[in-house]
């Protein structure tokens, strides 16, 4: 935690080397999650691109140096937002994957949950996603989206039962 106070620090004197470790640092994390939130990996790498290019850009705005993960994160939650909401004004593509998954019979296990996720309320989705993919508290969740952590938990319980139910239906 201290080495990742003093690259902070660094970066926000301009240090672009302590920048890049930083990024080293966080880059899985901001991968996984935008994945799991938006379900296309190329949209997932633009926006962690964008992510890391406005951080890079703003760093000498963070306050608080001990804040770093959750500022970025914040920067990245945002991004994922805008491009939900690109995404219902879009139609779907037809791509092979989703051509060939439309002609199979049968979903296996990983499968239907993984679809009944995609069928949850986009905050729900992020928030189990920041859970369960990045491993992240409730208290971190909530300052990462401006939500109380009780609310986070209920949220996360909601989405959660929301797909028990689907998936036992």
């Amino acid at each position: 935690m201290e080495q990742e106070l003093q690259l902070v620090r660094r970066a926000q004197s301009g240090d672009t080397g302590a920048f890049a470790q930083l990024y080293e640092g966080v880059y899985q994390d901001l991968y996984r999650f935008a994945l799991y939130v938006l379900k296309h990996p190329q949209d997932a790498q633009d926006v962690v691109s964008d992510t890391v290019t406005d951080a890079f850009a703003q760093i000498g705005e963070l306050r608080k140096t001990e804040a770093f993960r959750a500022w970025i994160f914040r920067i990245l939650s945002n991004k994922c937002k805008r491009k939900l909401k690109e995404y219902a004004t879009r139609p779907e593509e037809l791509t092979p994957e989703l051509l060939e998954h439309m002609g199979k019979s049968g979903m296996d296990e990983h499968a239907a949950v993984r679809s009944l996720f995609f069928e949850l309320p986009s905050e729900e989705r992020m928030i189990i996603a920041m859970h369960l993919f990045c491993g992240y508290s409730s208290k971190e969740i909530g300052k990462l989206l401006d939500l109380n952590e009780n609310t986070v938990r209920s949220k996360e319980s909601r989405g959660i039962k929301k797909m028990v139910e689907k998936y036992w239906k």
